[in-house]
């Protein structure tokens, strides 16, 4: 039987701060992926959508922004010319904002969540 563990510290409150940047500007279809089990590059990924290319770009600048404030550094970000799909690296926590036409071709969910994969909340 698997026991799933829980997140470090620091990896949650990306998250939780990943989650509310991407609630403030109503992003669309948010999920938050354990990615734990399948790869050592990062500990969860986050999937959001943008009902345009402005509103993708303006849903990752808020993440970026948030995240400083909450005191961490973002390690890289990628895309952010066309909108289409903006990558912000946090380290433990990779964030995908996509257009949804995008976000269903490339079906990052489906490739991410072979079953053994839980869901992750924001903290209450």
């Amino acid at each position: 039987m698997k026991v799933e563990t829980a997140l470090a510290t620091d990896t949650q409150a990306l998250v939780d701060t990943a989650l509310a940047a991407l609630g403030d500007l109503k992003a669309k279809d948010v999920i938050s992926i354990d990615v734990r089990p399948l790869t050592s590059l990062a500990d969860v990924m986050v999937i959001a959508s943008g009902t345009s290319s402005r509103h993708v770009k303006s849903l990752a600048d808020n993440v970026v922004v948030k995240v400083k404030e909450a005191g961490f550094k973002p390690l890289g970000q990628e895309g952010e010319r066309d909108g289409e799909w903006i990558l912000i690296d946090l380290a433990g926590v990779i964030v995908h904002v996509m257009l949804p036409a995008t976000r269903a071709f490339y079906d990052l969910e489906r490739l991410w969540t072979p079953g053994a994969s839980a869901h992750i909340s924001a903290k209450s």
